[in-house]
């Protein structure tokens, strides 16, 4: 490994340690704002349907399909449908509108 590359690994390393580190020194106390507590709580959802939601739409080679299925697998989420059940209820719908469209 040249000199350049462990440079490169070191600074990326630092990088992605400081942001982990940081919230831990810094908050030692608990968190008592209701505000803070709630936007915490709900980060990782968003920022998984942020990650996910443009998969979807690009999941199958027509758009069409993709937003059914996506329409479909909504509505049985919502019905608090088991996840095996709304991923193959998902899949059916995209498959068979993609035969349609």
């Amino acid at each position: 490994m040249s000199q350049y590359q462990f440079i490169c690994v070191l600074i990326m390393a630092v990088l992605t340690y400081l942001p982990r580190m940081l919230p831990l020194t810094f908050f030692r106390k608990d968190i008592e704002s209701t505000f803070i507590q709630s936007l915490l709580y709900y980060v990782p959802y968003a920022v998984l349907a942020a990650l996910t939601f443009p998969s979807v739409l690009y999941s199958t080679s027509s758009l069409p399909s993709a937003i059914a299925g996506c329409v479909v697998g909504i509505y049985f989420a919502y019905k608090n449908k088991g996840l095996v059940f709304v991923a193959l209820v998902t899949m059916m719908t995209s498959y068979i509108v993609s035969f349609i469209c």
